[in-house]
C-alpha cells in the first residue's frame, strides 16, 4: 500500500514542528521525521489501528505516536494520511465539521 500524506496533513507537520522549533530546532527536524515514519509505517498493517469512536461509518482511523494522532482512512490501495493532531486538540471538530 501507499502512503499519501494530505495538504492538511502535511500543513499539521509543519505546524508542529515551527511549535518544537521555538525551543528546540534540532528536536523539531527528529520529531517530524519520527511522525513521517510513523505514518508510512501505516502501510503495513493499516487494520491494527483503532477507528475514531462514534465516527466508525467514514473509514477513519487514528494511531497514537507520543501526544499526537494520526488519523487516516484507507482508500483502495492507498492509506491517507488526514491530519496529524496534538492530543489535546478538539480532533472531532476539525476531522468532522458537519458533525
Amino acid at each position: 500500500m501507499n502512503v499519501v500524506i494530505t495538504d492538511p496533513a502535511a500543513d499539521d507537520l509543519e505546524v508542529i514542528g515551527d511549535w518544537i522549533a521555538k525551543d528546540n530546532p534540532a528536536r523539531a527536524l527528529t520529531f517530524i521525521r519520527e511522525l513521517r515514519v510513523a505514518c508510512d509505517a501505516l502501510a503495513d498493517a493499516p487494520q491494527y489501528y483503532q477507528s475514531v469512536p462514534r465516527y466508525e461509518h467514514t473509514g477513519v482511523r487514528r494511531r497514537v505516536h507520543g501526544n499526537y494522532l494520526i488519523f487516516f482512512r484507507v482508500v483502495g490501495e492507498v492509506i491517507e494520511v488526514l491530519h496529524v493532531l496534538h492530543g489535546a486538540r478538539d480532533y472531532e471538530s476539525i476531522l468532522f465539521p458537519e458533525g
